[in-house]
């Protein structure tokens, strides 16, 4: 499979810069999604488009079981620097997160699947929208789920390049594959006045202070040590001029979490910190918008993944996982099915290209490394379906 994988090597880089010089946003992958619909009917696949929007789902073979492959394809609202001749061509649009490189790997295994025989079927999910929400705070993995991309299905599996681990390697782990993430809107509310009487006033600005003091000690005083969680604010925003307190300071920030139940205990504590406002005169206002919740490797599918890894590259190339808190919305996803998503070494040598950065590249020898993992996990998946 490896080997296969690597013939394709001059196709799948060309797809990679294609869509990396034409990247698009969360649900406006139009032409992106035209030409994943394309390539898969040429392929053979039963195709169909505006699934979540503007996701395409493809199939091949018949019946159960019904393992699915998930490749992201929206790009981020980012500028790109690299000096390179497959540069974005969108500007203030750039794929800063390796989404390109998901969906030609993702069109690399449906190239080799369809030239196999195996029982059941392979379904491919190009999903939209991994990075933001729509006007409802929803994510591309809701809406095709919505629209029955996940109906049936036995078994998914999805991998996302990583660039900390250098390409030829590969990692993977059972249980926590990324964080759960949720984000704050809050309003701290006093009584605005002149700079110079602030006896006279209630000034949002102090009690910000002291919201933020207890912000920042939710995670080192009120969640169990054992439990990872973060609470990090993202912006502070209140006044005009150096002599007029104002009436409000707003603040953002965001939460993230492993488990259900440290979601629900770090929201109780935003609510508590914020209400030391109301404790020193003022209030508050609270909106959360819901994230994405962590995403869990299904121990069998890890387990696969992981002797496929160990057959085609040699153990030498599982590599272990640096775990960040990073969140990712394939967690919808696999809680619909078994499910595991591994890390694809992109790292080439120089200089660090980190995600979501203007400079995020990719050493494009990763590429068939992707094809052949997710390919011979798709097939010993439909020919021999874990208990």
């Amino acid at each position: 499979m490896l080997d296969q994988a690597r013939r394709l090597q001059e196709q799948l880089t060309g797809w990679r810069r294609e869509f990396h010089q034409n990247p698009e946003l969360g649900f406006q992958e139009v032409r992106t999604a035209a030409r994943v619909a394309e390539e898969l009917q040429v392929l053979g696949y039963r195709t169909i488009s505006g699934v979540g929007r503007t996701g395409v789902v493809g199939e091949r073979g018949q019946g159960q079981p019904i393992i699915a492959i998930r490749a992201d394809m929206d790009a981020l609202p980012i500028q790109e620097a690299n000096p390179v001749p497959y540069a974005s061509k969108m500007p203030g649009v750039m794929h800063a997160c390796g989404h390109d490189a998901h969906i030609a790997i993702a069109l690399g295994t449906a190239s080799l699947l369809a030239h196999k025989d195996f029982p059941g079927t392979v379904r491919f999910l190009f999903q939209p929208a991994e990075e933001i929400g729509d006007e409802e705070g929803v994510s591309g993995a809701v809406r095709m789920i919505e629209d029955g991309a996940m109906e049936g299905v036995e078994a998914v599996i999805a991998l996302h390049v990583d660039a900390t681990t250098p390409a030829g390697d590969i990692s993977i782990e059972e249980g926590g594959a990324s964080a759960g993430v949720d984000t704050f809107y809050a309003t701290i509310i006093g009584r605005g006045g002149h700079g110079a009487m602030p006896h006279f006033v209630v000034d949002p600005v102090y009690l910000c202070s002291h919201v933020l003091l207890a912000l920042h000690g939710i995670v080192s005083r009120r969640i169990d040590p054992y439990d990872p969680a973060v609470v990090s604010i993202g912006s502070i925003h209140g006044g005009e001029v150096s002599n007029v307190i104002p009436d409000r300071v707003e603040i953002t920030g965001t939460i993230r979490f492993l488990s259900d139940e440290v979601q629900r205990k770090i929201q109780a504590e935003v609510e508590r910190a914020l209400s030391v406002a109301r404790t020193l005169g003022g209030d508050y206002q609270l909106r959360w918008e819901i994230g994405y919740p962590p995403c869990e490797n299904h121990p069998e599918i890890s387990d696969l993944i992981r002797r496929v890894g160990q057959d085609l590259l040699g153990p030498e190339h599982l590599a272990p996982r640096r775990r960040t808190m990073g969140a990712e919305d394939f967690g919808f996803i696999s809680r619909r099915a078994r499910g595991a998503m591994f890390w694809l070494g992109c790292a080439g040598e120089g200089e660090e290209r980190r995600h979501h950065s203007p400079n995020f590249d990719i050493d494009e020898s990763c590429l068939p490394i992707g094809v052949a993992i997710l390919g011979e996990t798709a097939l010993r998946l439909l020919r021999r379906p874990p208990d």
